[in-house]
């Protein structure tokens, strides 16, 4: 499993793949109800460069994310081994602050993904769709790239849907 413990173990591994030729791919989320939207985007991720680092809020983020009383569902250590286990993910780390700002500024990834709900042209860090880190990425010559969601698969509306239920 590559699931890193520390943000000192992924940068290692993500300085050996760059000196390897390696692009390095970085998104994040809270991954809570592992779905195939999920998998989508995170399969069309990794075809953006050679490497998919993925980074994952803590249980505690999660909750300051304002998600819902019984988010997150499953336990932080649970969502990355469901993450790390894809083939398309090279390595897992799970961060305890609201953004994962501190783990793109120490990786400075190639390319910064987010779902389509985000978007890469703007610029305001107070806009919902602003996307974190974007601005760091792009001074160090990366990209900035947006995957479209699948329609109708969201943790959010799995758990809608059970509720009715």
């Amino acid at each position: 499993m590559n699931h890193c413990r520390s943000l000192s173990e992924l940068t290692e591994f993500v300085r050996t793949w760059k000196e390897q030729g390696d692009r390095i791919v970085f998104t994040n989320g809270v991954f809570d109800i592992l779905h195939i939207g999920h998998v989508t985007y995170l399969e069309a991720a990794k075809k953006l460069g050679s490497r998919l680092v993925v980074g994952i809020n803590s249980d505690d983020s999660v909750r300051r994310l304002n998600k819902g009383p019984e988010r997150p569902i499953n336990p932080e250590h649970a969502r990355a081994a469901l993450i790390a286990a894809l083939r398309c993910v090279d390595a897992v780390l799970v961060f305890d602050e609201d953004t994962p700002l501190k783990v793109i500024q120490a990786i400075t990834p190639d390319v910064l993904v987010k779902g389509g709900d985000y978007s890469p042209e703007i610029r305001d860090r107070s806009d919902k769709r602003y996307i974190v880190g974007s601005d760091e990425v792009l001074q160090h010559g990366g990209r900035v790239e947006v995957i479209d969601l699948v329609a109708g698969f969201s943790t959010t509306s799995i758990v809608t849907r059970m509720r009715e239920k």
